[in-house]
């Protein structure tokens, strides 16, 4: 068991890395109320602040004071991250460290209510090395978690039907999505998505990140074409090869916009992408992909009619607010334990709780 200054010194450093700031940074946060010493000192469990000085630093990097105190019960592994190349390793630290932040909080109330989910992964055997493989695997996972080909109501409420934790956070466009196990254990997967991006992008991420946690990709394949097939596996998910060339022809010299709008309205995936699978399954040529791109580029008002959604859908995850605020109703946690579980103000939360 670690030490009361080993417990707060790791913490300290990974709200610091969560928030993204330096030593320095950090002190300036806090009106030098101490020196980059003293904090190097925290860092390091040669001391501790007093209450004054651990008030201020939970203000800075907004968190609850006990979060400094939590001993950490898990690791996040086997991690499946897609970002762009100007996303600097700070980025990715911090996003982590708020990764691990939002799914210590989620285990807790999980712990709280005594149990614990298991994904099930019903497609795990089955070797996926090419597009073929890949549009079996969805028709199999379809066919096991009994999803018809009229479209995914929700994304977000499927995975955490199936037991998959899903992570919203907010977070620059260099960052798409993540997916990984707690403590490297395949019954316990999470997904992550970025909140900032629209409903067609979130549900296609959220498909993306569920393709890594459930095909059985060759480690040896490269990491493009693992993206590739992934990115392939979210597109037939939405809406399946079959159907789409039933729905608009084997072979068409031009669509119409309006055809794709009617597609996204109903199946909640984006315009580009449905262009990029008419031209995958050869429902257009490469030339007429190419022309349809060279067209949105040059032409603004294509472009703003291109990217307007016609999607009404919505992604929100809701089982984690739902799970503290049940047991809040419940007398299970007291309402200040609910605020640090939620990490919001304890005012916020009696507000939301309305008994009925």
């Amino acid at each position: 068991m670690s030490t009361f200054n080993e417990i707060f010194s790791a913490r300290l450093k990974r709200a610091r890395i969560m928030r993204n700031l330096s030593m320095d940074a950090l002190c300036e946060k806090i009106g030098n109320a101490v020196s980059k010493q003293a904090i190097s000192k925290y860092e390091k469990g040669e001391s501790l602040p007093g209450s004054q000085i651990l008030i201020l630093l939970s203000q800075a990097l907004d968190v609850k004071p006990d979060y400094f105190f939590r001993e950490s019960q898990f690791a996040i592994s086997n991690i499946e991250f897609r970002k762009k190349a100007k996303m600097g390793v700070k980025e990715v630290e911090a996003i982590k460290e708020e990764i691990r932040d939002i799914i210590e909080r989620y285990l807790e109330i999980e712990d709280v209510w005594g149990c614990v989910p298991s994904f099930a992964n019903p497609v795990k055997e089955m070797l996926v090395v090419s597009d073929d493989d890949v549009c079996e695997v969805v028709k199999r996972l379809k066919e096991a978690w009994n999803i018809g080909e009229d479209g995914i109501l929700s994304v977000t409420d499927l995975l955490e039907s199936k037991n998959i934790k899903v992570v919203e956070i907010k977070a620059d466009s260099s960052f798409d999505g993540l997916s990984g196990y707690v403590n490297n254990d395949e019954n316990m997967p999470f997904v992550v998505v970025n909140k900032s991006f629209d409903v067609e992008r979130l549900r296609f991420t959220g498909l993306h990140e569920l393709g890594h946690l459930v095909m059985n990709l060759p480690e040896e394949m490269e990491k493009k074409e693992k993206e590739r097939l992934c990115h392939l596996f979210a597109s037939e998910m939405l809406i399946s090869r079959d159907t789409f060339v039933d729905v608009l022809g084997e072979r068409r010299s031009d669509i119409s916009l309006q055809e794709l709008k009617v597609l996204q309205a109903v199946y909640g995936i984006s315009v580009d992408a449905l262009m990029f699978k008419a031209k995958t399954v050869g429902v257009i040529s490469e030339s007429k992909y190419t022309s349809f791109c060279i067209r949105k580029n040059k032409s603004l008002a294509f472009k703003d009619a291109v990217e307007r959604s016609s999607y009404r859908g919505v992604e929100e995850s809701s089982r984690f607010d739902r799970l503290v605020y049940r047991a809040l109703a419940s007398d299970m946690i007291s309402c200040s334990k609910a605020a640090v579980l939620l990490n919001e103000p304890m005012e916020d939360v009696k507000n939301k709780l309305e008994l009925v």
